[in-house]
């Protein structure tokens, strides 16, 4: 059995985006990719509307506080927010209006317009869509370490087989407008429809059966 997983369904503005050449990926074969995507774009913004320091590009009407770690290669939109004690790495593309609060690490992760990483979470290897909202202290995790075999494997869809994805890190494909409540915690493969809720102090592990 083989994965059949439309980004589209998860994210709908993703065949308007900039990423829309890499449609055709698995949403895990994405953020291994994340460095090489994002200096593929980076090469083709324009200067006077970007600030462009090596390999890292802030939209000019983006906001970082002093404090805040930005490594490339990295992409931060217009209107975005990145407070102090922010840390970003691995590649990162951070569309508009998106804000990322103190405490926050995203690594080698695609975050979609209006979505807000609040406060002391971990975002590793994700794809995370429009409007998305995650709580203070919510993480996404990218690896398989209470195991010998560290591969990932993803449910087919709601109720699906596992299958494995061929890859040891992989956080969260998460759906536009999803919520992810305080201390919540999405286990590595997860695929969170549009809008689904996350309850706070949860835990999300898709291995597991209902």
């Amino acid at each position: 059995m083989t994965h059949a997983i439309d980004l589209s369904a998860y994210v709908a503005g993703f065949a308007a985006s900039p990423l829309a050449p890499w449609g055709a990926l698995l949403p895990w074969e994405l953020p291994p990719r994340a460095p090489e995507i994002v200096r593929r774009l980076l090469a083709a913004l324009p200067a006077h509307v970007y600030a462009i320091d090596g390999e890292v590009a802030v939209h000019r009407d983006a906001v970082v506080e002093p404090g805040a770690v930005l490594k490339g290669p990295l992409i931060l939109g217009a209107g975005c927010f990145v407070a102090a004690g922010a840390y970003l790495r691995g590649g990162n593309w951070v569309d508009a209006r998106c804000t990322i609060g103190p405490g926050t690490e995203l690594k080698s992760s695609f975050v979609f317009a209006g979505s807000a990483l609040a406060h002391f979470n971990f975002v590793g290897d994700s794809i995370v869509g429009a409007g998305v909202n995650m709580e203070a202290g919510s993480i996404v995790c990218n690896h398989r370490n209470e195991r010998a075999d560290k591969q990932i494997r993803v449910r087919s869809g709601p109720g699906g087989a596992l299958q494995p994805a061929g890859c040891d890190k992989f956080g969260a494909l998460i759906g536009d407008g999803a919520c992810i409540g305080a201390n919540a915690v999405v286990a590595p493969g997860a695929l969170l429809a549009p809008g689904q809720v996350v309850r706070r102090a949860s835990l999300v592990d898709q291995e597991v059966e209902p």
